[in-house]
């Protein structure tokens, strides 16, 4: 029987990526496989049905259609809400997943008895390939957000973050030189903020000291990240474990020290988030105040420009989806250590502590 690859509709909130290009549709198709699409899945990021069907996809009417269907399940973020139940234990599931921050949807999984192939901890050669795009694109919206937010009309207290002659510039901190740091750094460094950037890692530190004269790279003590919240106009939460659960590197007690308007972006908020008040958000509802400071804190920040984000993401991910058409993908390491959930079982080790 030939196989049969789906890619369902997003279905969280405002989330606008699809699994697959049409292009990389008939890429997969030219494998020897079918592929199959639900109606209208491409159409928030610029691809319709009839683009989809010149590329020799199939089209399922909704999601009951396409989980029956398809036996690979190809899509962008983890499952939620009503197609949860659609799962079936022969189903083997290609996404970003983010099961640490995630305990019921772990168990649902467990108990469907699938497997799970996450994006987020799928490795080649040191690096997380999948995640790399949509880190980048992550770390871009969080300063995007974070300028936004500190208008007055945003609740915001009203800073500028590049200045500009005879006015102060903004100040912002940022946890994390990997990926999306750096990229968060890049921007608020372009916008002409005075830009602190804490990692463990003395190569990106050097790296980020390069970007220009208004950044300043630190090693993350206690006492300095103390010091550069406390002056921080917006907080950028962007650490990383593969696979695992964020280390909380700032307190309440360190955000209500914050001045009120201020803003937090986290873009850890997948794998739990890196700053004590920190809970997940939508675009439904982007935003709150905790401790008198504005959170952003949504768990599919890519989602906001989903024509940009699915490309990135599907060229990215395409050369590791043709190695799971193979029957004997699991001789793959880079696949096979990706595996969260193996036929209903934990198996990822930063998902057993």
């Amino acid at each position: 029987m030939t196989l049969r690859v789906g890619v369902p509709t997003e279905v969280k909130p405002m989330e606008g990526r699809v699994g697959l290009t049409p292009a990389a549709v008939a890429d997969v198709i030219a494998q020897g496989v079918r592929a199959g699409i639900q109606r209208g899945a491409g159409i928030a990021s610029g691809y319709t049905d009839a683009d989809y069907q010149a590329a020799g996809a199939e089209l399922l009417d909704d999601a009951d259609a396409l989980y029956d269907w398809a036996q690979i399940v190809v899509k962008v973020k983890e499952p939620y809400g009503h197609e949860i139940n659609l799962l079936r234990a022969d189903h083997l599931l290609f996404c970003f997943l983010h099961l640490a921050a995630n305990a019921e949807l772990t168990r649902r999984l467990c108990e469907i008895g699938l497997t799970a192939v996450a994006f987020e901890t799928l490795e080649d050669h040191g690096r997380l390939p999948i995640l790399v795009p949509m880190s980048d694109i992550a770390g871009r919206i969080s300063v995007q957000v974070a300028a936004h937010l500190l208008h007055t009309t945003q609740g915001g207290r009203g800073i500028l973050l590049g200045g500009l002659a005879s006015v102060e510039r903004g100040n912002v901190v940022v946890l994390g030189a990997g990926h999306a740091g750096g990229a968060s750094v890049r921007a608020a460094a372009a916008l002409g903020a005075n830009v602190s950037v804490f990692d463990t890692n003395p190569v990106r530190l050097e790296q980020m000291h390069g970007i220009g004269p208004n950044v300043t790279a630190l090693t993350p003590t206690a006492h300095a990240i103390d010091a550069a919240v406390a002056e921080a106009d917006a907080l950028i939460g962007a650490v990383l474990l593969p696979g695992a659960a964020a280390p909380r590197l700032v307190s309440r007690a360190q955000v209500a020290r914050m001045r009120s308007g201020s803003v937090i972006a986290d873009i850890a908020v997948d794998q739990g988030g890196c700053i004590e008040t920190t809970r997940a958000t939508t675009y439904d509802a982007p935003t709150y105040v905790d401790e008198g400071v504005v959170h952003f804190c949504v768990t599919n920040m890519p989602g906001a420009v989903p024509r940009s984000a699915t490309q990135a993401l599907t060229a990215a991910m395409l050369p590791y989806l043709r190695l799971l058409l193979d029957p004997a993908w699991r001789e793959d390491p880079r696949l096979r250590d990706a595996i969260n959930v193996d036929r209903g079982r934990i198996v990822h080790p930063a998902l057993q502590n």
